[in-house]
């Protein structure tokens, strides 16, 4: 081994670095998560500003950050208002969900409004780019000549090139193809996409670069590599979607600058991505009427309300272990609702295959639609359809009560805009709502009162 350097092996969940290798990581619990890398002790970190002092805190002048605006307003929306000079974003998601369109149609905007844009890449050539370009944009009428593109995945070739070209903008696809030539380990490595990531920081924040760093994501749908790599960008998004659907949603899950658990909503056509700016009325276009089975909910995306329509199916099992299967909600919370259904309404499901679906490709992970799925599944296990102009807000509690969720008046104000003129919603949260004209109230105490309703 080579003097200088040093052994050491690396947690890929977490990050939690130990002297030898251990079948199990003692920070996270993961199972064969360690690997093996090598760390250089003599390279030492530079500082973004020299030596550092201390200063009170009554004393730091906050300068001027003024955004730019992308020229995408559901980019914006995620961002917090846009970019911040000297942001560093990070952008996961699946394979061909989109993240490079969605990132050269992000350059070709502010490249002919705002500034010089430089595009790396380190999967494609630039020949791929402008095939894309030409999809994007037929004619070449937003394609500016301040868009560059270069295929590289070297560092340091890397930060030469931005040297010469002096972008504002830097989008690199993807940070797992970049390896600095003084580590000693293969790209896409812990040890390169540490190192690779912080030099890059470095010179962003010293020149107010803004800098878009495409990452790739595991099996499970998390960003690939330890999870320094997330702590060390300023925002990370998540680009998500069913592949079975053209509808795409661009998640904030960390940002310093703004808002978390923003999402802006885009539709992919043989064009490129097309924003929504009203994805209510996208997903109730298809909704059926009349069937049973089917209920709306109004459901908040961080300050956005959009309005799902969830559908359950159940039916007489032939098996041993009834089927409950879940697309969009959380399995955990579909057994929590069909043991308290069980319980409180009554109703014998444990001979029953139990389907809940949310249409149109969205997850929801919040409390809020509970009500909504346990009269999804009543209104199939009955075979009675709801009223149609009926929305359902509420959490259910394990004793069976309908409790209130945070902004109801602009869930409230959603479903009126979309004609909807009834909501069943708990009784507890009626002394603090505002209700919009024509929005008739249908207060409930517990799932079994909620039942009059179907």
């Amino acid at each position: 081994m080579k003097k200088g350097h040093n052994t050491q092996y690396v947690c890929r969940e977490c990050g939690h670095v130990s002297t030898k290798w251990l079948g199990r990581c003692s920070n996270c619990g993961g199972w064969n998560t360690l690997v093996e890398q090598r760390e250089n002790r003599r390279e030492t970190r530079r500082s973004l500003s020299g030596r550092a002092v201390p200063v009170p805190l009554s004393g730091v002048v906050i300068g001027e950050r003024d955004r730019v605006v992308t020229g995408l307003e559901e980019m914006d929306r995620v961002l917090g208002g846009g970019l911040v000079p000297g942001t560093l974003v990070l952008l996961g998601g699946e394979p061909g969900i989109g993240k490079s369109t969605l990132l050269l149609q992000i350059l070709m905007e502010l490249s002919g409004t705002k500034g010089p844009c430089l595009y790396v890449t380190g999967e494609e050539s630039p020949e791929q780019i402008r095939m894309r370009a030409l999809r994007l944009d037929p004619d070449g009428g937003r394609t500016s000549e301040r868009l560059l593109v270069a295929s590289e995945t070297d560092l340091q070739a890397m930060e030469d090139m931005i040297q010469a070209t002096n972008p504002e903008f830097l989008a690199v696809d993807s940070v797992q193809t970049v390896y600095c030539p003084g580590v000693p380990s293969a790209p896409g490595s812990i040890s390169q996409v540490r190192e690779s990531t912080v030099r890059i920081m470095e010179f962003s924040k010293q020149r107010a670069m803004s800098t878009f760093l495409v990452g790739h994501v595991t099996k499970e749908g998390a960003i690939a590599g330890p999870r320094v790599l997330e702590h060390l960008v300023d925002t990370v998004l998540y680009f998500e979607g069913d592949r079975s659907h053209s509808f795409r949603l661009l998640r904030t899950v960390k940002n310093r600058y703004g808002a978390t658990n923003e999402i802006g909503v885009f539709e992919m056509t043989g064009n490129g991505l097309v924003q929504v700016p009203n994805p209510s009325e996208v997903f109730m276009t298809q909704r059926p009427r009349g069937l049973a089975g089917s209920v709306v909910v109004p459901c908040m995306e961080g300050t956005r309300p959009i309005l799902a329509e969830i559908q359950a199916l159940v039916s007489p099992s032939h098996l041993t272990m009834p089927r409950r299967t879940a697309s969009g909600v959380d399995a955990n919370r579909l057994a929590l609702l069909i043991a308290v259904m069980e319980k409180y309404l009554d109703v014998t499901l444990y001979n029953r295959d139990i389907f809940v679906k949310v249409a149109g490709g969205l997850r929801l992970s919040e409390p809020g639609a509970d009500l909504g799925i346990i009269m999804a599944i009543v209104s199939s296990y009955q075979n009675r359809p709801l009223d149609p102009d009926m929305a359902v807000i509420g959490e259910i509690g394990l004793t069976g009560e309908v409790r209130p969720v945070g902004r109801m008046n602009a869930r409230l104000k959603e479903a009126s805009r979309l004609g909807f003129g009834k909501c069943l919603l708990p009784e507890s949260a009626m002394d603090r709502l505002r209700l919009p004209e024509g929005m008739r109230p249908l207060p409930v105490k517990g799932v079994k009162s909620a039942l009059e309703f179907c």
